[in-house]
């Protein structure tokens, strides 16, 4: 719950600059409908605590279809339900979960790194996530670096032309302004990434 609790906190924080983002090449409500789904989020699962890590990524997942308007709803729905599931499932770790949950958003959104999406964000991420786990780094260092790659990536959307999405449609216009979903993306990141730190030195 903590991630989570991160990540509304990290939504409502940055709102004003990621619907700036979404109102030069979207629809100006990218910060707005992200923070009032996380806020939704929070709200439902503290009256109705879920039973497990894995049991509160998918209600999570299903909150967020609901609740974010836009086509971030079903996207980050689609991967906090993947990473649920995947966490669900006999001996599956986070870096699993955490590729489980990009595919998801992959798929839906027919997105490949490039098209400037938060799958730019995203993949990276993930990457970076998988590589410092397979080194034996702990949980904290970890995600610093997936944090680390998301940041990079988002910043990486902004000389980029858009081949998905609204921003799609405004072509050549499109390049010079970064993705509003990569850096939401990074900001669900650094969320993970100061949680884990949190939970690190209050053992």
């Amino acid at each position: 719950m903590s991630w989570v609790r991160a990540v509304a906190a990290a939504m409502t924080e940055h709102e004003e600059r990621l619907t700036q983002l979404d109102s030069a090449i979207g629809d100006a409500d990218h910060g707005t409908n992200m923070r009032r789904g996380f806020a939704t989020v929070v709200t439902a699962l503290d009256d109705r605590p879920p039973g497990s890590a894995a049991d509160l990524l998918t209600a999570t997942g299903h909150l967020l279809v609901s609740g974010v308007g836009g086509a971030a709803g079903p996207l980050y729905g689609s991967a906090f339900r993947a990473l649920g599931r995947t966490l669900a499932t006999p001996d599956a770790d986070l870096a699993t979960a955490l590729a489980a949950a990009l595919d998801a958003a992959r798929e839906l959104g027919a997105a490949a790194p490039g098209d400037k999406t938060m799958i730019d964000a995203f993949a990276p991420a993930v990457d970076a996530f998988a590589r410092r786990t397979a080194a034996g780094d702990a949980l904290p260092a970890a995600a610093d670096a997936a944090a680390e790659a998301a940041e990079r990536g988002a910043r990486e959307t902004i000389p980029l032309q858009a081949r998905r999405g609204r921003a799609a449609y405004l072509g050549p216009r499109s390049v010079g302004h970064q993705d509003p979903g990569a850096a939401s993306t990074a900001l669900l990141f650094r969320a993970l990434a100061d949680a884990a730190a949190r939970s690190e030195t209050t053992r």
